[in-house]
């Protein structure tokens, strides 16, 4: 039975070295996530400040139509103006950073 456990290789001994490897590839790993989460975060913040920046202003004229000296059909013009809204301009809104840092790079 001792000569059958000796020669058993069905398991594998957990070593300081592997722990220590492990230990430090999982450190990097959540290091690693959370410098992406911040990059997508910076990046959606740019895509809302592309939206907010769309300019949703129009208008258009009327029309007046006569025959004869009567009038055959009238349609008035319209505008609207977009206002300036809250996050347009992205100052009263928080801007994402990384860790430690106060200033977005390229700006």
């Amino acid at each position: 039975m001792l000569k059958t456990l000796l020669n058993d290789e069905a398991g594998f001994i957990i070593s300081a070295e592997l722990t220590l490897v492990l230990t430090i590839a999982v450190l990097a790993m959540v290091v690693g996530l959370a410098e992406v989460a911040v990059a997508v975060n910076t990046e959606l913040n740019d895509v809302s400040n592309a939206i907010g920046a769309l300019n949703q202003s129009y208008s258009y004229t009327g029309f007046c139509s006569t025959s004869g000296g009567k009038l055959k059909s009238v349609i008035s013009g319209s505008s609207f103006t977009d206002a300036l809204d809250d996050c347009d301009t992205n100052t009263s809104c928080d801007i994402v950073s990384g860790a430690g840092s106060n200033q977005r790079e390229g700006y």
